[in-house]
């Protein structure tokens, strides 16, 4: 997984950059197949906002979050990516038939 960090009025330390590391490795212990990740750090008088771009096989997720605090605003990303990582692992691992439309033999033949 590659990772992409821009700070725009920010001063990337390497404290921001490890932070961000840690937690999008917690991304991919959930789905392996990530392969690009662009993250945008930005201040804006005093909200601090985080919003990432995540590449996974055959789509794109975008999620953003903004606190008064670039940590907190970097952990509710990280949830939200999370939430819609899980949801993309469901939907192309889901390639069964749901039972919606089509009765089986034996619900015909007992409502008859």
């Amino acid at each position: 997984m590659q990772i992409n960090i821009t700070g725009h009025h920010v001063d990337l330390t390497d404290a921001l950059r490890d932070f961000v590391n840690d937690k999008f490795a917690k991304l991919e212990r959930h789905f392996d197949h990530v392969t690009n990740v662009h993250v945008i750090l930005t201040v804006e008088k005093q909200n601090q906002k985080a919003e990432a771009t995540v590449h996974v096989s055959g789509q794109d997720l975008f999620a953003s979050n903004e606190t008064q605090d670039m940590y907190a605003s970097i952990d509710g990303l990280i949830d939200k990516l999370d939430r819609q990582i899980i949801k993309h692992k469901e939907k192309i691992g889901d390639h069964h038939q749901k039972s919606g439309g089509v009765k089986s033999m034996n619900t015909a033949a007992i409502e008859e």
